[in-house]
């Protein structure tokens, strides 16, 4: 703006100095007007958040990992912005707090991945999809739900927690498609119970997901999306046709719904003790475009609220991390999976942690 006023004042001395018609006046103002209105435009150009030069932007100030194409850069910026569904008021749902009694000699270890801790668990190394629906704040739910089940059991009982059933069937968890509340989940599964679904598509339990994967990556093989938000879908208390068993006793319950406090600690003991928990932070348009690394926000606008998997942490080139299983297929990302920083509640990661147990 201090040039628009240098070049202002110069202009209308010029037209002091060599006339005092009318005519100059107007001229004068015009230009002043069209300075204004360049300006303007000029500070209004903003870089497209899915473009290589965004991309670039960023390799140019992260230092803990690296940018690259995820999403096809003519994908629908309202299409993203739906994928995050942890509604505004989800705070206000938050389970009880349940704190570890942590000794000093406690050993807690410098890396843990819940994947080789318990290798007999498929659940905890699968990426789910969810779709064009802002659904996270059910897939972190029952993405971990399925995880304990089977660590719980010993790895005897493989069940996979349909994502349907909570999403259409839990209407106090918040608005479906439209946004939830991940604590609310936890206490939906103890209350009511939750069927077993795979993805779209499957054969796999009692309600796979009904909301079909579509391609807004730039590598995959599934069909392009035709840049419709989905709609929740309806409740239905009955199992798919192939299943045979009854949608009530399909249900599995949980035993028991809490929160983690931020204390990077509590929430290491809860994992490396029970399984991975539900997670949920603050995306950034930068956070679109990850590969690899240690995820630390560097530009971008903020997007919304998102609900994820923590299963393990570690350290990289002296970097603390959480790993995270999101829910965006696994053409995203580091093949579906992300590590962001550890201990400092990076853009709120620390402070929504939601568990719970199984019945066994």
């Amino acid at each position: 703006m201090s040039l628009l006023i240098l070049l202002s004042s110069r202009v209308y001395q010029t037209h002091i100095y060599s006339t005092t018609n009318h005519g100059a006046m107007i001229r004068y103002l015009l230009l002043v007007a069209s300075l204004s209105i360049g300006l303007v435009l000029g500070q209004g150009q903003r870089v497209h958040p899915l473009s290589q030069k965004f991309i670039d932007e960023i390799n140019s100030k992260a230092t803990t990992w690296r940018a690259g194409p995820n999403f096809a850069p003519e994908t629908s910026m309202s299409y993203i912005r739906g994928l995050m569904g942890v509604h505004k008021d989800a705070d206000k749902f938050k389970p009880p707090v349940f704190v570890h009694d942590i000794e000093d000699g406690d050993d807690l270890p410098e890396e843990f991945d819940s994947r080789e801790q318990w290798p007999n668990c498929p659940t905890i190394g699968e990426v789910r999809d969810q779709g064009s629906c802002g659904s996270c704040w059910a897939f972190g739910a029952v993405e971990a739900m399925s995880d304990r089940i089977c660590i719980h059991s010993g790895g005897k009982i493989h069940f996979r927690v349909s994502a349907e059933d909570l999403v259409a069937c839990c209407h106090t968890c918040g608005f479906g498609c439209n946004g939830g509340f991940p604590g609310a989940a936890w206490s939906y599964w103890v209350r009511k119970g939750l069927v077993s679904g795979g993805p779209y598509g499957s054969d796999q339990g009692c309600q796979p997901y009904a909301i079909a994967p579509c391609e807004h990556h730039v590598n995959g093989t599934r069909p392009p999306c035709e840049g419709e938000e989905g709609k929740t879908p309806k409740c239905v208390k009955k199992c798919q046709a192939s299943y045979n068993v009854p949608y009530a006793k399909d249900k599995r319950f949980g035993k028991s719904s809490y929160s983690i406090s931020r204390h990077e600690d509590q929430i290491r003991k809860e994992i490396m003790t029970n399984g991975p928990v539900e997670g949920a932070f603050t995306v950034y348009e930068d956070l679109l475009n990850y590969k690899e690394g240690v995820y630390q926000h560097v530009k971008g606008k903020m997007l919304g609220g998102h609900a994820i998997r923590i299963l393990g942490w570690g350290v990289e080139n002296d970097t603390k991390y959480w790993l995270i299983a999101n829910s965006w297929n696994s053409d995203w990302g580091d093949n579906g999976f992300f590590k962001i920083l550890r201990g400092e509640d990076h853009l709120g990661i620390e402070s929504s942690i939601a568990a719970g147990l199984p019945k066994i």
